[in-house]
C-alpha cells in the first residue's frame, strides 16, 4: 500500500499545528482564534499550492480533496485542545515544523517525478513545497523566514529530496523510501540546531 496520501495529510495537520502555534506565541499581537486558524491554514497549504501550480494540477490539492481541509481541522483542534501541553513543551514548534517539512519533501519531490519532471527539478520543487509554507507563515507574523536564518533549513529538505531520488532510482520500496527520507530532513534539523551547526557565510568582499 502506497502510505504517500496519509502521510502528505499528516504533513498537513503537522503544518497547521506549527502554523497556529507559532501564531499564539507571537507577542505584541492581537491573536485571536481566526487569525491562528488562518497561519494555520496558510502553513498547511503554501507549498502544496505552489508545488501544483508549477506542475499545472488544476484544482490545487486542498481544493481537490476536502481531506485536506479537514486534516487542517483536525491539526487545529489538537492545537486548541492541548494548548496548555503546547506551552509547557517549547519545542513543539520546532517538532512539528520539522515533522512537516519532512513530509512535504517527500511528497513534493515524488508528485514531481510522477509528473516527469527531471530529478534535479524534482528535489528543488521538493524543497519549496516544504519551505513555501513556513516562509508565508513567518512572513505573517513578521519574522524573519527560517530560509534566512542561522538554521539549516534548506539543506535538510535538499538533503531529504535527494536521498529519495537516489533511493527510488536503486528501486528501494517506496514507503521505506519514503520513511527514510523524512527521517534523514528531520534529523538534519535536530541535529544542527542542537550542535548550533550552520553553513559558511556569503558575504561580499568589502
Amino acid at each position: 500500500m502506497d502510505l504517500s496520501y496519509y502521510m502528505e495529510l499528516m504533513g498537513v495537520a503537522f503544518f497547521a499545528i506549527s502554523g497556529a502555534l507559532a501564531a499564539a506565541e507571537k507577542k505584541g499581537h492581537h491573536n485571536d482564534i481566526f487569525s491562528a486558524f488562518f497561519t494555520g491554514f496558510i502553513t498547511a497549504i503554501g507549498g502544496g499550492t505552489l508545488r501544483d501550480i508549477t506542475l499545472g494540477n488544476y484544482p490545487v490539492a486542498w481544493v481537490r480533496d476536502g481531506n485536506v481541509l479537514w486534516a487542517i481541522f483536525f491539526g487545529f483542534m489538537l492545537t486548541i485542545l492541548f494548548a496548555r501541553y503546547w506551552v509547557r513543551i517549547r519545542k513543539a514548534l520546532f517538532l512539528f515544523d520539522s515533522i512537516g517539512i519532512g513530509i512535504y519533501t517527500v511528497i513534493g519531490t515524488k508528485i514531481s517525478l510522477g509528473a516527469g519532471v527531471n530529478p534535479f527539478g524534482s528535489v528543488i520543487l521538493g524543497m519549496v513545497s516544504a519551505i513555501f509554507g513556513g516562509v508565508i507563515r513567518d512572513t505573517l507574523i513578521n519574522e524573519v523566514p527560517l530560509i534566512f536564518r542561522k538554521e539549516i533549513y534548506a539543506t535538510a529538505c535538499l538533503s531529504g529530496a535527494t536521498l529519495y531520488i537516489v533511493f527510488d532510482y536503486l528501486n528501494v520500496d517506496k514507503n521505506w523510501n519514503a520513511g527514510f527520507s523524512v527521517v534523514l530532513v528531520v534529523l538534519i534539523r535536530v541535529v544542527t540546531v542542537r550542535y548550533n551547526l550552520s553553513l559558511p557565510k556569503f558575504k561580499l568582499p568589502e
